[in-house]
């Protein structure tokens, strides 16, 4: 151990970069760690997420450094374990530039930050090594006690924050479906980019096809058959409704949810929200989801779905299996003029 004087540098394995955000460079303040595993400060990633108003390099809700993209806004919650050790790191670090007299109280946010260290060459080595510190201001036993703080806090980097990249299999991948016309019943109608549908007040003059729904029922022309799809659904404009998947051979006279192959939640007017799966009813409660975010996973055959507002809440979430590819679906009963179901337009 270096006495009292000594001018060598303490040798140290943490490197600055495991406890930096690398988006304004300086010691993680608050820090959030996302799905995929990298860490940031909270503020500076929501300002990352609203600069350009649609994520980072397109990708809502990205990750800075991976440009991993969720289809959800993540919650951003302050991850303990990090903050106490880059407090502690922060601490010992200002000792030993300054001495245990003067240390200034942790920093509680980026206008407080100290100053980052100078730029290294790059034979440098760039842990705490690389910072040639000065002992002369700090006692031999107080030394100590900072070698083992910062000992500490490798090893505590080592055994719970030794983050993975999130595996392949939860990569989520957005969808912006269409209305499929032949499908669509004669009772609805939709806009020209195919993303609304309208209750009618008039019989549409539609062409006759044996794919066309009978009921106020209509498919999207998406055909899904592998992999994790999102999207979303503006369900207030509709008084009842039902959004869900089904296959494309799902009988054209029958309703969403009531057959094997379609799986749907369900909004009454009366103040009732149900699931149908396997011809099966499950009542949820009463309260409506104005938004309805639906995660359909063909991988390991799962169908979710979400009400997406300030934070997403998970509605219903069910196991599936499906023989041939599902289709987008939707069901607006009641038959009111004007009613209408939208497809929001997820960015990816």
């Amino acid at each position: 151990m270096a006495g009292p004087g000594s001018s060598s540098a303490i040798p140290v394995w943490l490197t600055e970069e495991d406890l930096n955000c690398i988006i304004c460079q300086g010691l993680l303040t608050s820090p959030a760690t996302l799905q995929c595993g990298h860490s940031f400060c909270c503020e500076c990633l929501r300002r990352a997420w609203g600069a350009r108003g649609t994520g980072v390099a397109s990708h809502p809700w990205a990750c800075p450094t991976c440009l991993e993209g969720a289809a959800l806004p993540p919650k951003l919650r302050k991850n303990t374990l990090l903050q106490y050790l880059a407090d502690k790191f922060s601490r010992a670090q200002n000792e030993l530039e300054v001495g245990p007299e003067r240390v200034p109280s942790p920093v509680q946010g980026p206008e407080h930050r100290p100053a980052q260290p100078r730029a290294l060459s790059s034979g440098e080595d760039r842990g705490l090594t690389s910072l040639n510190l000065e002992t002369s201001n700090t006692s031999e036993g107080r030394m100590g006690e900072i070698l083992h703080d910062l000992e500490e806090i490798q090893k505590n980097l080592q055994e719970n924050v030794t983050w993975k990249a999130a595996p392949e299999e939860q990569t989520q991948g957005i969808i912006n479906p269409t209305f499929d016309l032949g499908s669509l019943s004669c009772i609805l109608k939709v806009s020209e980019d195919c993303r609304t549908v309208t209750v009618s007040q008039f019989r549409q003059p539609y062409p006759w096809s044996q794919e066309r729904f009978s009921t106020s029922q209509v498919l999207c022309s998406q055909a899904l058959s592998s992999g994790r799809h999102y999207w979303e659904v503006d369900t207030k404009c509709c008084n009842n409704w039902a959004v869900g998947v089904a296959s494309w051979g799902m009988s054209r006279d029958r309703m969403l949810g009531r057959t094997a192959d379609s799986w749907c939640i369900e909004w009454k007017g009366t103040g009732q929200l149900s699931a149908w799966t396997m011809v099966k009813e499950t009542v949820l409660g009463s309260d409506r989801p104005g938004v309805v975010g639906i995660w359909l996973d063909l991988e390991e055959r799962k169908l979710a779905f979400y009400s997406v507002a300030s934070q997403e809440k998970l509605l219903y979430e069910c196991e599936m299996a499906a023989s041939s590819p599902l289709h987008p679906a939707f069901w607006l009963y009641g038959l009111t003029p004007g009613n209408s179901l939208i497809i929001n337009q997820v960015r990816v």
